[in-house]
């Protein structure tokens, strides 16, 4: 019983002190062990009077956390020092945002093997398209244009399979969030028993940039190797 936590209710500028108290051990694991016991009993035991060495805030928007607890810290000034959630819990969600990360460049990673394909896709029609590239060039079509036609085919087909990606991803994270199809055991994750589902249109925006950027760089090889063609060559020996 290391911590002693006097709960406040706050609502709005008003303060209701609770007659309850919480008791936290916590080991070196992070497993944290709850006791509610009455105030006055809990202090008689501990042999505290009437003093506490913890008072917890509670809060109707928990994003709006850390502003309350500078505002209280700026209040009350040294000794009394302030913590908010995301600060009792940093080592978790650093642990969170670098799972994030690496999730990213595991899709990524997926999404390059896709632009391989692509770029194999229009390697194999610049070979099965060289007489008519040669033809086109004998009329007048400059390198640069010949790439631009490459380019856009297999943009065409990056954008095809994103907006395809795109739409199967929404739905089912729509379905996640909306409907109880997915079950957690409650022994392992801990207040959960579902999925959490949250979109964040700034880690869509990364993953579609991400995906045409590659999708645009598959296309660079066969465009340039496409406009290589010697259309005199080409005519002669299709």
């Amino acid at each position: 019983m290391n911590n002693l936590y006097k709960y406040i209710l706050i609502f709005g500028l008003v303060a209701i002190i609770g007659s309850i108290n919480v008791f936290a051990q916590t080991t070196k694991k992070k497993t944290t062990r709850i006791r509610v016991e009455y105030l006055k009993d809990a202090q008689k035991v501990l042999g505290m009077g009437d003093s506490v060495n913890g008072i917890e805030v509670r809060v109707d928007n928990i994003y709006k956390a850390a502003k309350i607890a500078g505002l209280i810290a700026d209040k009350f000034g040294p000794p009394y020092r302030a913590e908010d959630w995301m600060q009792l819990n940093q080592t978790l969600f650093q642990a969170m945002k670098t799972e994030r990360r690496v999730m990213f460049i595991i899709l990524s990673l997926t999404i390059l093997v896709a632009a391989f394909s692509i770029a194999s896709t229009l390697i194999m029609l610049v070979i099965g398209k060289t007489r008519d590239i040669a033809i086109l060039k004998a009329m007048g079509a400059t390198n640069k244009s010949i790439r631009k036609i490459f380019v856009f085919n297999g943009m065409v087909i990056g954008l095809v399979g994103t907006s395809l990606g795109l739409g199967l991803g929404l739905l089912l994270c729509t379905i996640l969030k909306n409907y109880d199809i997915t079950h957690l055991t409650g022994g392992i994750y801990y207040l959960i028993n579902t999925v959490p589902v949250k979109l964040e249109i700034l880690d869509i925006i990364a993953i579609i940039s991400a995906t045409l950027v590659i999708s645009y760089l598959a296309t660079l090889y066969p465009a340039r190797q496409a406009s290589k063609i010697n259309p005199v060559d080409s005519i002669r020996y299709s």
